[in-house]
Order: structure tokens, then sequence, then C-alpha cells
């Protein structure tokens, strides 16, 4: 569904990413690990249309999209959940969640998409009607999250969505993304995480100064002895 093909991308005259070539199948949870600093972020604003100065190609089932601004991609099924989660802090959880419905097709199915939502995440119900910015940062991200499946998302895009967070939250994303696997939903997932996302993910890539070094299903990963001493501490 998405494949990328030597994408870099720069912050003014500085390299961030070298090359990458990745896909992404449909119905697939695909994990991208990495250490601080190591790009991931920044391949996430590349593949959402948010950073501008890229070369390389990015498509959706063939189709090229790397020279559509963010707002075009969205409407294709391509939509982020960022860092840092970005509500509106004044507004209600039910106005941060309709946000969402951002494209024709997302509006036109709002109101059955808001209850699944509702139905994946349970506590969003409760809070509604409260103000976002009043809730916790696990309730945030909760929040975020919900925010992104209202716009019907092909491919969703989670950036670091357990960054910060207790371990209860951590958990909840994760049960998230293994019923969002039931519903066939696709998503490319970025984490410092490395446990919990090669343990959900049906494959993940290692991302290392900007260059995919590594590319395997969860469990192999999880047996590499040089990823079990970089990253896992073993």
């Amino acid at each position: 569904m998405l494949r990328v093909e030597k994408l870099s991308a720069y912050y003014g005259a500085t390299q961030i990413l070298h090359d990458i070539d990745m896909f992404v199948e449909s119905g697939e949870i695909v994990g991208l690990v990495g250490a601080n600093a190591a790009g991931k972020s920044t391949l996430m604003y590349s593949l959402s249309g948010l950073r501008t100065r890229c070369t390389g190609s990015i498509s959706i089932d063939g189709r090229r999209i790397d020279a559509l601004q963010a707002d075009q991609r969205v409407p294709l099924g391509l939509v982020l959940v960022p860092e840092r989660r970005r509500l509106f802090p004044f507004m209600t959880v039910l106005e941060n969640l309709e946000i969402g419905a951002y494209s024709a097709d997302a509006r036109a199915h709002r109101r059955e998409t808001l209850e699944q939502v509702f139905t994946l995440l349970p506590r969003l119900a409760e809070r509604r009607d409260q103000e976002a910015g009043s809730l916790s940062g696990g309730e945030q991200q909760m929040v975020a999250l919900g925010r992104a499946l209202m716009a019907r998302p092909r491919i969703l895009l989670l950036d670091e969505p357990t960054e910060g967070l207790a371990p209860i939250f951590v958990n909840l994303v994760y049960d998230l993304v293994r019923a969002l696997r039931a519903l066939e939903q696709t998503v490319l997932i970025v984490e410092q995480n490395v446990q919990h996302v090669l343990r959900t993910a049906d494959r993940a890539y290692v991302l290392e100064n900007g260059r995919i070094t590594m590319h395997g299903t969860g469990e192999e990963l999880l047996g590499n002895e040089r990823l079990k001493v970089a990253y896992l501490g073993l």
C-alpha cells in the first residue's frame, strides 16, 4: 500500500535521511525503531507532507504523492498522530475528535466513525464533554489517537505514541494497535520502546543515523544480537 524509494530529507543544508527504502502492505502493523536523533520523526513528517525539502518517491497504491501538500495527502488516507499530541486544549474531547473528520468522506461517515472510536476507546466517551487540556497525558494521547481515526485513515502513522506515558497507558496504546490489526487497519508506528513495538509489529525497520540498517519480522529482530546490545541493553 505504501512504498518509499530513495527518500532523503534535509534540515537546511544538513541531510537527515539517506536513501530510505521501505514498504508497508495493506493490513500490516510495521514498526520503525531507533535511538534519539536517528531520523524517525523526520521520516514521519516526510511521509505526511510536513517536510518540504525531500527527494525520492512516496507512493500509495502506486500513486506518487511526494509532490502533494500535507492537506492533500489526508484525503488519500495518510493520517499522522504527531509527537506530543497537539490537541486544542480549550476545546472538548468531542470537539477535538470531530476536527479529525477533515475530508469529505470522513465528514460523511462522522457519526458511525465516532461510535467506533468510542467503542475502541471507551474512556473518551466518558470524557466527551471535558476540555482536552484538563485530561491526563495518557488520556490526551487517547484523544489524539481517536482524532486520527476520525479521519478514516487507510495508513495510520503513529509517531512515538507512548512517549512519557505511564505503563497503564502504554498498554492501552498497544491494546488499541492490536485491535486495529483485527480491523485490518494499516499502521506504521515509530517507537523508542523497542520491545513493545517488536512484540506487536508484523515487521519492523531499524533506523540508525538516517539510514535503514536492519529489516525483518518482530521476532527476528528481537533475536538479533546487535539489536539486543544496542537497544535492549541485553
